[in-house]
């Protein structure tokens, strides 16, 4: 499968509704997936560190 912006889209959502106790309305899910994308240098966001996704993803939390 190629890294494109879709998939990379999806793995952001399913990253963040995982658990079960957010959904991607909790979320501004088009910036996490930039910022992730800009850090990452790439569409493959499964080698970015844990730490940091979920550093970006709280970032962007709604309130």
């Amino acid at each position: 499968m190629l890294d494109t912006f879709e998939t990379a889209t999806e793995y952001v959502i399913t990253e963040l509704e995982a658990k079960g106790t957010a959904s991607r309305e909790d979320f501004d899910v088009p910036a996490i997936v930039a910022t992730s994308h800009a850090i990452a240098e790439s569409w493959d966001f499964t080698g970015l560190d844990r730490h940091t996704f979920w550093s970006i993803a709280a970032s962007y939390l709604r309130a």
